[in-house]
């Protein structure tokens, strides 16, 4: 049988967090293999520039729409918007999230967590559910493909939220995976270690970072090129019986 494994032309892909970083690495990747992308953040400038610099490298609609993954109204009128637009949604890449307050646990306060859970794990919940319960009524199946964090495999010291709410994403995956299968839907996680984004270049050039690249495998951070490979997988037809799993791709972090 002779099957486009990777081509995801005629997709219709949402991917929230998709400005800048990681979100828009794999928005560009769906986007290179046929995908119309929908793009979410909150902030429209760096939506509105990221859309049009997709759709002009690739020649794919990309779309931008304004998204407080924490409003559950937000999440709604989303959503209907993309089936107002395009009839169905095929893919869901969840990959908004915060780094949360860098503090010990004695010294966190309620806000301090809340904020970081509510936008990691609440806010992919609510957006999920919303999303397949379209794909169910649609009834021919979807992607999911949740981004977590290698933070949910180890500890990091002081980061005890974001490693929670990690981990809390790792596990609803297998969940929704489970709850799921049966309509086809496949939900898959993302296990990033560090790459090289916006908000972290300026460190990797410190000593500081430099020091940190010494204790990883490939001397390296990832580059966010490397992550589209892996995003277009786990959305086409080359990874329809995979579900639940959750893959590392992180440089070798944690081989020890």
């Amino acid at each position: 049988m002779n099957m486009p494994y990777f081509d995801l032309s005629g997709k219709i892909a949402v991917v929230t967090g998709g400005a800048t970083g990681i979100g828009r690495g794999i928005a560009e990747g769906l986007a290179d293999a046929g995908a119309t992308i929908v793009l979410c953040a909150r902030r429209m400038e760096l939506l509105d520039k990221a859309c049009s610099e997709i759709t002009e490298r690739t020649g794919v609609e990309t779309y931008p729409h304004r998204l407080d993954i924490t409003n559950s109204q937000e999440i709604e009128l989303l959503v209907e918007d993309v089936i107002k637009k395009f009839g169905r949604i095929d893919i869901l890449v969840n990959n908004s999230g915060v780094g949360g307050s860098e503090k010990p646990i004695l010294k966190m306060t309620e806000q301090d967590w809340d904020s970081t859970v509510d936008i990691n794990v609440r806010g992919v919940f609510m957006l999920t559910q919303c999303v397949a319960k379209k794909m169910v009524e649609r009834g021919e199946g979807g992607k999911v493909i949740n981004v977590a964090s290698i933070a949910a495999l180890r500890v990091t010291r002081s980061m005890s939220a974001y490693c929670s709410s990690k981990s809390a994403v790792n596990q609803l995956t297998k969940c929704m995976a489970a709850e799921w299968t049966r309509y086809n839907i496949q939900v898959n996680a993302i296990l990033p270690g560090l790459f090289e984004t916006p908000i972290n270049t300026h460190f990797f050039a410190t000593n500081a970072g430099q020091e940190a690249l010494k204790n990883m495998p490939m001397r390296r951070v990832g580059q966010i090129d490397e992550m589209r490979g892996l995003a277009i997988y786990l959305a086409s037809p080359a990874s329809d019986y995979m579900t639940g799993s959750s893959i590392v791709i992180d440089g070798g972090q944690t081989i020890y």
